[in-house]
């Protein structure tokens, strides 16, 4: 048996962790969390479910993990354990914190056995390894929520330069009619667009569901947001050569609305652009970024 791997998901608005043997997720536990809490605080309510993960495998008999991954959002230094988080509105106050050392103590194990991992990495590996992008030489991944987040990877393994692959591997940094990307397409964006043209104040999925159902407005501003993301990403598919194209997120379970105009952008059925390969929404759900720490543990 492959030794256990414990693994954590670090979201906005939660925590995640569980405990990964031979590919598969064992007592998982789950937390809310508030970004803009006081530091002894969010410190506490980051290492909490990963305690509480560890105390169940062996409490049911199974070895507790001997190494640990982190999967978070950046702007983070990981191979420091540290990040600055600038320029985002949360988790000001773990600003220079040493959170290897944190989640050590908590865990009552060494500073060297704990690592940490790009959230979108994560789920890109998550997806290559057991879901949507599985067999993939060249995958992109795409992660959908408040902002955009992405990946390149090459056998299972991130890249963050080469050609067709934008800035450190970021689709953020691309932009669509001179604008960054994620002025037009992410939960903000779209939520804003449906606001500016009705006057309500709807979800992503419920601007979604509206679309399903017909409504013209929602679907112009789906079918445009989604061409829109398949126009900036098509230099870098076909530049990458891309075998496989994964999109994550809430947004992706609405792929019945969003899928076509996203091929649409990306050339599908246009000789030499992104016809013939696999374009699809991630499998795994909340679960890639969880199975993906884990493989990411076995690469390093």
């Amino acid at each position: 048996m492959v030794a256990p791997v414990g693994v954590v998901d670090v979201g906005g608005g939660h925590v995640t962790a569980a405990v990964v043997i031979d590919g598969r997720l064992t007592d998982e536990h789950r937390a809310t969390l508030d970004p803009h809490a006081a530091r002894d605080v969010l410190l506490t309510r980051l290492t909490e479910p990963a305690s509480d993960a560890a105390r169940a495998s062996v409490s049911a008999g199974r070895p507790a993990p001997t190494r640990w991954v982190v999967a978070l959002p950046g702007p983070f230094d990981y191979d420091a354990g540290r990040g600055s988080f600038d320029g985002v509105d949360k988790f000001a106050a773990l600003s220079g914190v040493d959170l290897r050392a944190s989640f050590a103590e908590a865990l009552g194990t060494s500073p060297a056995s704990v690592g940490f991992v790009n959230d979108a990495v994560a789920y890109a590996v998550g997806e290559w390894s057991s879901g949507a992008g599985v067999g993939a030489g060249r995958l992109i991944c795409v992660t959908l929520g408040t902002g955009v987040g992405s990946a390149f990877l090459v056998e299972g393994r991130p890249v963050t330069d080469g050609a067709g692959v934008p800035q450190d591997g970021n689709v953020h940094t691309l932009t669509v009619d001179g604008r960054p990307l994620e002025e037009t397409v992410s939960t903000p964006a779209l939520r804003t667009g449906y606001r500016r043209r009705t006057g309500d104040d709807r979800t992503v999925e419920q601007i979604c569901d509206l679309a399903r159902a017909g409504d013209p407005v929602a679907s112009d501003i789906v079918t445009a947001t989604f061409t829109a993301l398949g126009d900036a990403l098509r230099p870098c598919v076909d530049g990458f050569g891309a075998e496989a194209v994964v999109v994550g997120g809430g947004v992706s379970r609405s792929w019945d609305v969003i899928g076509a105009p996203l091929r649409a952008g990306l050339g599908q059925g246009v000789p030499g652009s992104a016809r013939g390969r696999t374009v699809a929404p991630g499998t795994l759900g909340d679960h890639a970024p969880l199975l993906g720490a884990a493989s990411w543990a076995d690469q390093n």
